[in-house]
């Protein structure tokens, strides 16, 4: 058995100290060391340090395949690290891993909370907002920044939103000489934190969570009318049955509230939209829920959109189909994909009895009214029926 040319050291803010025998020996092996400048440093590797690429770049440390070779990351390299990045360009054999503790699990051990209960994010390289859809009151959520002023930064984007009285720790520099936590509210944080090792504990209070059933409230997204209302949007939403990793496909997605419930249970959406002010409400409305990184939007109309997507687990339609939509849909759906098309227009209802009465699948008529004043009174203001079909490959 050929021993790994690469190590990959998980190095805390102890340096040397903290490493074990495995670690040190390989990292004494190892003609060239690859790290963070304060990774090299706190190794002391003196000229046989490489520091990282700005952006990281992994293939530099492949171009040392077959030479013993070591890299280090802060703590645990596969949470928020370079390790994965590493070994999915490696095989098995090649690479050994030696792991510290990781942040999370440092201040876990400083706070005393329980880890398997407390959302842990990286907050160093994306935006405030991906925190939107786990803030609710009593949650607790640790958070990498990139530094003090971005914690400092992300105290006020919590005050704006009504989660100014969240307790909201500042962990600097743990497990190492510098070690420093301090505690404050929220809203009562002066300036910005000092420090680049800077991590944030926060224990939601104040505000009010995003509903976790289907068909939020239409005042919730950004639109210009063209949304699917609410009821109806649950009603889809039941039919498509978000999973966990699946891809929806959104056709005419007009505000993209269909995309974001739909990306809320774990999935990914594409939608798809020809206009370019529609497009900019999808865009917002995956923005404010912490959501753009699973909503991709495609400017575009269908059929001719959908040709290099790539195959979706499910479809929404919310209106406009025509056959030619539908074969195209259809042609690219796996067995198992399910398809869910609105209709409130005569032509388009015709085409959904034609289909349903083809391929099977549920077709129903929905009206809804609602209480509006009358006069002096009260009457039953009626919408457009919507006609639902819903169907699977």
């Amino acid at each position: 058995m050929v021993d790994p040319w690469l190590t990959i050291i998980g190095i805390g803010e102890d340096g040397l100290a903290g490493l074990s025998e495995a670690s040190r020996k390989a990292l004494a092996n190892a003609e060239t060391v690859f790290g963070g400048e304060r990774h090299l440093a706190l190794a002391d590797v003196g000229d046989r340090g490489r520091a990282w690429p700005v952006p990281f770049d992994a293939d530099i440390v492949l171009s040392c395949r077959g030479r013993p070779t070591a890299v280090l990351a802060s703590g645990d390299p596969f949470w928020h690290g370079a390790g994965a990045g590493l070994a999915e360009k490696l095989a098995a054999g090649e690479w050994i891993a030696y792991s510290a503790p990781s942040t999370f699990s440092l201040a876990a051990a400083r706070l005393g909370w329980r880890l398997e209960s407390v959302v842990c994010l990286g907050l160093h390289a994306a935006p405030f907002e991906r925190l939107a859809p786990h803030l609710a009151p009593g949650a607790r959520i640790l958070c990498l920044m990139r530094d003090g002023k971005a914690a400092g930064d992300l105290a006020r984007w919590l005050s704006g939103r009504g989660w100014g009285a969240s307790a909201f720790w500042s962990l600097v520099a743990l497990g190492g000489p510098r070690e420093s936590i301090a505690e404050h509210r929220a809203d009562r944080l002066v300036g910005d934190l000092a420090g680049n090792l800077v991590a944030v504990a926060i224990e939601a209070r104040g505000g009010q969570s995003i509903p976790r059933s289907s068909g939020l409230s239409d005042d919730l997204f950004v639109h210009d009318g063209q949304i699917t209302k609410r009821p109806v949007r649950a009603l889809a939403l039941s039919a498509l049955a978000p999973r966990s990793g699946e891809r929806l496909w959104d056709i005419g997605a007009g505000s993209g509230s269909i995309s974001v419930e739909w990306a809320m249970c774990g999935g990914t959406a594409i939608a798809v939209e020809i206009r370019e002010d529609r497009v900019a409400n999808i865009r917002s409305n995956a923005a404010t829920y912490g959501l753009a990184h699973r909503i991709t939007v495609v400017t575009g109309q269908a059929p001719e959109a959908l040709v290099t997507l790539d195959v979706p687990d499910a479809v929404f339609v919310g209106g406009g189909l025509d056959r030619a939509m539908f074969d195209a849909i259809w042609a690219r759906l796996a067995p198992g994909a399910r398809l869910v098309a609105h209709s409130v227009t005569l032509e388009t209802e015709a085409l959904l009895g034609e289909l349903h009465q083809q391929y099977g699948g549920e077709l129903m008529r929905v009206e809804i009214a609602h209480a509006a004043p009358l006069g002096r009174y009260r009457s039953w203001e009626a919408v457009r029926p919507v006609v639902q079909w819903s169907a699977v490959r």
